[in-house]
């Protein structure tokens, strides 16, 4: 495969993922904002000034006010973490590899571009911003069940895979890093990791694997090392390893697959070993890896060359 088209592909997942995951975390936000009492100090949750530290925004001391967080992250062509711009970009990438992904996939993802371009969902933001948030997670969905119906298993399926699955691990290593300082917090962090696992759309999933409730700690330890779970760092380790391996003709001499299978067996021996004050820094040593993982892969199979 062409270098060219195997980058476009990873990156075609990358931006699907990414507006997904904001997308998700806007509307967990959101929604903890409304429902949240700022009497009870046990229902602190995840905040606007938080969600815009996830997202790389700028901080200068002002806390962030709602209106201005969903227009920036939602709507707002000219920053790249919004979600209209990343579904933009991700329509950019399809359209390239047209020929690559089947009509069904280029149909779903460029619907979707054309309803929020045309404003058909952003249209009153502030009053309702559910519609367009759950518009863009169904639309993701309906993209990946195609994928998975409708796209040859062969190294186009896996580098778009790789692409996603590398990007969803790192959302929510941000978030962690963010929203769940692991330490001494009590009630607030509590209140906080209740809102992260509805943001990621993981709340079910805690309480059947998890029998203890939804405190810092166990959320933090489940979101990071729960292979069952599919949005796991983890299990998105494990699915961005596997899609090299289909990719790779030689395996065993790839820099970003052995670098990948370090961090899995890593991350199983933090599951075992490390006590839960260690937690932070895990999330800052592995999203560091996934760093390097992602400059291997550039390097390795895109000839250097790095999106912006």
């Amino acid at each position: 495969m062409l270098a060219r088209i195997a980058q476009e592909l990873f990156w075609l997942g990358r931006n699907l993922a990414r507006a997904e995951a904001t997308a998700r975390l806007l509307d967990g936000v959101f929604q903890a904002d409304l429902q949240g009492r700022p009497d009870d100090p046990s229902a602190t949750r995840l905040g606007w000034d938080s969600l815009m530290h996830i997202m790389g925004g700028q901080r200068n001391g002002v806390p962030a006010r709602r209106d201005a967080v969903l227009d920036a992250l939602t709507h707002d062509r000219d920053n790249p973490a919004s979600v209209v711009a990343c579904v933009a970009r991700a329509r950019e990438g399809a359209q390239a590899v047209r020929d690559v992904i089947s009509a069904e996939m280029w149909e779903a993802i460029n619907t979707t571009h054309l309803r929020l371009r045309d404003g058909e969902l952003t249209t009153r933001p502030h009053s309702g911003p559910y519609s367009i948030y759950q518009h863009v997670k169904e639309r993701s969905a309906l993209f990946w069940g195609l994928t998975g119906r409708t796209m040859l298993r062969d190294e186009a399926s896996a580098f778009l895979s790789a692409g996603g699955r590398i990007e969803s691990g790192d959302m929510v290593l941000r978030m962690l890093r963010v929203a769940l300082p692991v330490g001494d917090e009590g009630d607030s962090a509590d209140g906080q990791a209740i809102a992260l696992l509805q943001a990621v759309g993981g709340f079910q999933a805690y309480r059947r694997a998890v029998p203890a409730p939804a405190h810092a700690k166990p959320v933090a330890r489940f979101l990071l090392f729960e292979r069952s779970y599919p949005d796991s760092v983890a299990a998105a380790v494990d699915a961005v390893n596997g899609a090299l391996k289909t990719a790779d003709g030689s395996p065993r001499s790839s820099e970003p697959i052995l670098r990948l299978s370090r961090l899995s067996a890593d991350l199983e021996f933090r599951r075992s070993a490390e006590s839960d004050a260690d937690l932070r820094v895990t999330c800052q040593e592995v999203q560091r890896e996934l760093g390097k993982v992602d400059a291997d892969i550039a390097q390795r199979y895109f000839g250097g060359a790095r999106a912006a």
